[in-house]
C-alpha cells in the first residue's frame, strides 16, 4: 500500500516546487533582463531493506532559459544592453562578483555607479566605478564611460566589466537572483564585447507558455492527491476486511 502512497506524495511535492517555480517566473515578466527558471524531475527508487519498489520523484537541476528577451529601446543614456552571450559584472550583497543583464544602470549619490536595485558596477579592474560630481556621463559601445563636466571635453574614466561564460564554466542563478560561475572563480574581462546604448534586454519569460503549465501543474497536483485519498480508502477498507476475519 506504501507504494503508492510515496508516488503520490513526493509526486504532489514536486508539483508544489514547480508552481512555485512558475510563479516567480510570471511575476518577473516584466523584469529587466530576468532568465527563465527551469524545473526538472526524475524518478528515484527509495534504498534500503524491502524498500526497492518504492519510487520518488527528486527535483533535478535544470538550470534557467539563457535565450536573450526582447530588446526594448529607451533612449536612455544610462540604459545598456549586452549583445551576444555577454553579462555585466556587479558586486553583490555578500560582496563577491556576480552577472547580470539588467542594465539600467543609476548614479548613487556618493558618486557610485550601480543597479536600479543598489549594487554597484564593476570595472574591467574588478572594483567599482566611481564618477566625477557634477559631470554628465555616457557610455560607449565598447563599454568605455565617459565624463564630461562643464565646458571641458568628454574623458574616460573607466570602463565596465563585461564578461562572456564558457560551456566549461558555465552560469548558474543564485538564491539573490544574480548569476554566478559554477566554478566560483570571477570571470576575464572580455575585451570585444559590446554593449547597446539606449536599449534594455526584457524578461525573456513566455507569460502564455507560463500560465499554461501554471495550469497544467496544478491539474497534476490534484491528481497527485486524489491519489492519497484513494490510497487511504483503500487502507481503511482493508483495515476493515482484516477485522471481519479476526
Amino acid at each position: 500500500m506504501d507504494r503508492i502512497i510515496y508516488t503520490a506524495m513526493t509526486g504532489a511535492s514536486a508539483a508544489a516546487n514547480r508552481q512555485a517555480v512558475l510563479s516567480n517566473n510570471l511575476a518577473n515578466v516584466s523584469t529587466s533582463g530576468f532568465r527563465t527558471e527551469l524545473s526538472a524531475y526524475r524518478a528515484v527508487p527509495l534504498r534500503g531493506e524491502g524498500a526497492t519498489t518504492r519510487v520518488f520523484a527528486l527535483e533535478a537541476t535544470a538550470g534557467h532559459r539563457n535565450a536573450s528577451g526582447p530588446a526594448l529601446r529607451t533612449g536612455r543614456d544610462l540604459d545598456a544592453m549586452p549583445t551576444g552571450g555577454n553579462w555585466f559584472a556587479v558586486q553583490g550583497l555578500d560582496g563577491t562578483e556576480a552577472y547580470t543583464r539588467a542594465g539600467g544602470f543609476e548614479i548613487s549619490p556618493t558618486g557610485v555607479l550601480q543597479t536600479s536595485t543598489g549594487l554597484p558596477v564593476l570595472s574591467d579592474a574588478g572594483a567599482p566605478i566611481e564618477l566625477p560630481r557634477d559631470s554628465v556621463i555616457s557610455l560607449g559601445f565598447d563599454g568605455t564611460i565617459s565624463a564630461k563636466t562643464g565646458n571641458q571635453p568628454s574623458t574616460v574614466v573607466g570602463r565596465l566589466k563585461l564578461a562572456t561564460p564558457t560551456a566549461e564554466d558555465p552560469l548558474r542563478r543564485g538564491n539573490d537572483g544574480l548569476f554566478r560561475p559554477t566554478s566560483g572563480e570571477p570571470l576575464p574581462n572580455d575585451a570585444n564585447a559590446r554593449i547597446m546604448i539606449g536599449v534594455l534586454e526584457g524578461s525573456n519569460v513566455n507569460a502564455v507558455e507560463t500560465m499554461v503549465g501554471m495550469i497544467q501543474t496544478a491539474r497534476q497536483f490534484e491528481v497527485q492527491m486524489r491519489l492519497l485519498q484513494t490510497a487511504e480508502s483503500n487502507d481503511r477498507s482493508a483495515g476493515q476486511l482484516l477485522g471481519l476475519q479476526g
